[in-house]
């Protein structure tokens, strides 16, 4: 019986159909390639992955066949193959705020230069929209994630450490030494704020607070220890408003104290948002800031400088945050060690006009 000669090392038996692409999505598949090359599936898989010990002359067929087919690696097959992920998954609780804009362009960037994309979710501040983007992404088994803040649930947080996927918290901070933060001490910073306002003289001071996410309601606890301890807390002078941030809002709140509380003489914006409303508001009321009553804001976003007065707003690290969170996780992805778990970037309060 005469028998076929053996095939040279790597190619595979002329093939009398090229295979069908996948049915469920219509993509080329690596055995398209293979097909058309004229090799087996495994070389063509060294020749798309980098690996040079393939002949030259197959190579350059695989090459010519990734061209002709469009072929293009499908990053979830080449993850779970390798049990690793080339993408880190970052939870905001929005893109129209510049503090996580902010941050989040800075974790890109490192991440970009390392080798990983970034998916990004948006939460809403809605814990059962995070619960479940949390869920779906971990399921891609990420090769990291970096949370916004500290407060979840007991299934989350036993969800996100059962995963074993290396996560990094950012905007807050934790004494539990199991857990990676980068942020700063909320309490602190609206502590500091509160401080500026009584050595400018100020008695009477209210504090404004929208969307009362954690991190707002750390605010105005730091706010509310602050007056106690200088004798001056009135619960009658805070107004807290579940609704997003808004100029509009700021405007409304800023008439509401001074109808309710013609007296005050200072007011804590949660945010500059708030802060730029009720300046506004005070323009148009004929209410002369600071001489009348001192107006600071958070954050210290772009148009601080801008407005009339000039607002004084409590700068937060946000760039920096997000770098320094990104080269936590990269370090965690790697096995590296890791100095400290928590790390503080503090914060700054930028004294303007308005106070």
């Amino acid at each position: 019986m005469t028998q076929s000669p053996p095939s040279a090392k790597g190619v595979a038996p002329p093939a009398k159909k090229m295979r069908s692409r996948s049915r469920a999505t219509g993509r080329v598949t690596l055995s398209d390639v293979a097909a058309i090359a004229g090799v087996s599936p495994i070389t063509a898989s060294r020749v798309v992955s980098g690996k040079t010990s393939v002949d030259s002359e197959l190579a350059a067929r695989v090459r010519s066949a990734v061209d002709k087919l469009g072929y293009r690696p499908d990053p979830s097959a080449r993850a779970l193959a390798s049990a690793k992920s080339t993408h880190v998954v970052v939870l905001i609780p929005m893109l129209s705020n510049t503090l996580f804009t902010d941050l989040l362009e800075a974790v890109q960037e490192s991440m970009w230069e390392a080798g990983y994309q970034v998916f990004v979710g948006i939460t809403r501040y809605q814990p059962e929209r995070e619960a479940a983007l949390l869920e779906s992404y971990l399921s891609h088994r990420p090769a990291g994630i970096i949370l916004t803040g500290l407060d979840r649930s007991d299934s989350q947080r036993k969800m996100v450490r059962d995963s074993r996927t290396p996560c990094v918290h950012v905007m807050e901070l934790s004494a539990d030494p199991s857990l990676h933060c980068v942020g700063f001490s909320q309490d602190e910073a609206a502590r500091r704020v509160v401080g500026h306002l009584l050595e400018r003289g100020r008695k009477k001071i209210a504090f404004v607070g929208a969307q009362l996410d954690p991190r707002t309601m750390e605010r105005a606890q730091g706010f509310r220890a602050a007056l106690r301890k200088a004798g001056r807390y009135d619960p009658e002078l805070e107004i807290l408003k579940a609704e997003p941030s808004s100029l509009a809002l700021g405007a409304e709140t800023f008439r509401q104290l001074l109808t309710r509380h013609p007296d005050i003489d200072g007011i804590f914006y949660c945010n500059d948002d708030l802060a730029h409303g009720g300046l506004l508001e005070a323009l148009r009321m004929g209410i002369p800031v600071p001489d009348r009553l001192s107006v600071v804001g958070f954050n210290d976003l772009p148009g601080n400088e801008q407005m009339l007065p000039a607002l004084t707003s409590l700068r937060t690290p946000r760039r920096e945050i997000g770098l320094k969170a990104a080269q936590m996780l990269l370090r965690l992805m790697r096995n590296e060690p890791i100095p400290e778990t928590t790390v503080d970037l503090g914060f700054e309060l930028m004294v303007r006009a308005s106070s």
